[in-house]
């Protein structure tokens, strides 16, 4: 795979994701000072017993010694002891305390975002990537903020504290010594280690979001498959993913493990040097035995904080995958967008002039579509399948931006109106409803909060389901079940069609509304479709020339055009 296909590097992730920190950053600030001095004091216990090494030294007349007492060496152990623990937990607190508060705000985000993008740019997504987005990927986000930043910025802290220490104590050749181990161990190596794992990770990433969007897909549709016998084939699918899957997990971790074991060989052949060069030193008379082992001593406790730098490219190659993937959807740019500072209206009529429309160059699905529609009038759209009639309806909603022409309600250009005053005067029913796992009048309620029962059940019997819904043992209050699983295609039709009644829309535009219906309930919905067109336009989309008896005109969709029938 090329680089360019991979994703933005690291440091450009890492800079979009630490903006995000906003108003917590200060709690951030506060983590790395505890963070940094929990750290110093944690040393200070392992220095404070190669001091007291270093002072039996000093009284067997091995070396100078240490002039500080017996009782305050074990004070300052047991107090840097002490004082560790208290600021380990307020490093975590404060960590964890972000990454959490932020996980929210970046859900809130994400909402927002596919919220902008409906239902244009979503067309095109699988909901189970976007599921995967919105969970494991955002989790993974809670490495970087709660075991990244901090760490990061504990170990230059603390790598300068040390590298000052011993210069300035033992000496300064072996404060080099750390430095450079410092350097290789937090620079080098994760930068290395980072580009040999980015692909496996970004692998991973996109792999892990392909099995779960197919898993799902096939919990969704376990009765088609268990129907048509499909469940070997729809098992070999889901094990060859599955394989897939696996297959870039042992690579990833292989990586991992590789990286881990080349640090550690690193760490130790740098603390061997060190003692070397503490040796010579000695050797040389340069460098008294007892500040030689305390600053072996200061150097050999003090990876820790590079040493978790160096481990974080295992994680940051999931975390900056999964980063990036929240990153471009939180920067794609939508298909249309709203309108705030428009117009507004109450529908009256509506007029298309010469519109047309492509989802890609060169590819037109609507060509010079003229049309009109006034109030009290039931329009009726027959073509073939994919000639365009669905999108034409989701034109009417400024769903797509329109190409050239124009839509013209009461006068005024879709693109002045107000997008919530639009979605209050024109409502849609598609050829399947959503529901959701909610009870049916919690569905119908979608369209209007705060109506009576009264009108919930007139809505029902315009769509000829009121019988229905009553007849079930708990009525209105029946739970529909994930995706109205317990619910027939038909049923769920006809209580989006109670929905768009409910809402009160002045244009209501359905699209295939008796699909999933008999000749009868067909019949009986028409009837009522009837009797609404003296309040209100619909605009009635079908292949069934049954359906198009109740319209007043007919326009026919053909190649891309519309003409109307005389």
């Amino acid at each position: 795979m090329k680089k360019s296909k991979l994703r933005r590097c690291g440091a450009k992730i890492m800079a979009s994701l630490i903006v995000l920190l906003g108003s917590l950053s200060y709690i951030m600030v506060l983590a790395v000072i505890n963070g940094s001095l929990g750290f110093i004091a944690a040393m200070g216990v392992t220095v404070s017993g190669a001091a007291a090494v270093a002072k039996a030294l000093g009284i067997m007349g091995l070396c100078a010694g240490v002039s500080l007492p017996w009782g305050a060496i074990i004070g300052i152990a047991v107090g840097c002891g002490v004082i560790r623990g208290g600021l380990r937990y307020l490093e975590q607190y404060s960590n964890h305390y972000i990454a959490f508060k932020l996980l929210a705000v970046l859900r809130d985000k994400i909402f927002a975002a596919l919220r902008v993008l409906c239902p244009a740019k979503l067309e095109s997504k699988q909901k189970g990537s976007i599921i995967a987005m919105i969970t494991s990927d955002i989790e993974t986000l809670e490495v970087f903020y709660a075991h990244t930043i901090s760490p990061v910025c504990i170990a230059v802290l603390v790598s300068l504290a040390v590298f000052l220490f011993v210069g300035f104590v033992s000496s300064w050749y072996l404060a080099i010594v750390a430095m450079a181990a410092y350097i290789v161990i937090g620079i080098v190596v994760p930068l290395i280690s980072s580009g040999r794992l980015k692909a496996a990770g970004v692998n991973y990433r996109r792999e892990f979001a392909s099995f779960n969007a197919y898993f799902l897909d096939s919990i969704k549709g376990i009765k088609d498959i268990v129907l048509n016998n499909a469940e070997k084939d729809r098992e070999g699918e889901v094990n060859r993913l599955s394989g897939i899957l696996l297959k870039e997990t042992r690579k990833m971790k292989s990586g991992i493990t590789r990286s881990g074991a080349a640090t550690e060989l690193i760490v130790s052949v740098f603390v061997v040097l060190a003692i070397a060069v503490g040796i010579l030193l000695v050797g040389f008379a340069s460098l008294d035995m007892g500040t030689m082992i305390i600053g072996i001593v200061a150097i050999s406790s003090s990876f820790g904080p590079v040493l978790a730098v160096s481990a974080l490219p295992g994680n940051l190659t999931q975390t900056f995958a999964g980063g990036d993937r929240v990153l471009n959807l939180l920067q794609e740019k939508p298909a249309v967008y709203p309108v705030t500072n428009g117009k507004n209206f109450e529908y009256e009529e509506l007029e298309v002039n010469d519109l047309s429309f492509e989802y890609e160059a060169g590819a037109p699905v609507l060509k010079d579509i003229c049309m009109h529609a006034q109030k009290g009038e039931i329009i009726g759209i027959v073509g073939e399948s994919g000639c365009g009639k669905s999108t034409f309806l989701k034109l009417l909603l400024r769903f797509w931006q329109k190409g050239s022409g124009e839509i013209h309600y009461n006068g005024i250009d879709i693109d002045n109106i107000n997008s919530d005053n639009l979605l209050d005067n024109v409502t849609m029913v598609s050829q399947s409803t959503y529901l959701f796992d909610e009870s049916i009048e919690e569905n119908l309620r979608i369209a209007k909060p705060d109506a009576s029962q009264e009108e919930i059940e007139a809505a029902c019997k315009m769509a000829s389901v009121h019988d229905f819904i009553i007849s079930l043992p708990e009525g209105y209050a029946t739970q529909v079940g994930a995706m109205g699983d317990n619910l027939s295609a038909g049923e769920k039709q006809r209580i989006g069609l109670a929905r768009a009644f409910l809402k009160g829309s002045q244009l209501i535009l359905l699209d295939e509304p008796t699909s999933n219906v008999d000749s009868i309930n067909e019949g009986i919905i028409l009837k009522s479709l009837a009797g609404q067109k003296s309040k209100k336009s619909i605009i009635l989309v079908s292949h069934r020339e049954s359906t198009m008896a109740i319209a007043d005109r007919i326009y026919r969709v053909e190649c891309g055009k519309m003409a109307e029938v005389k």
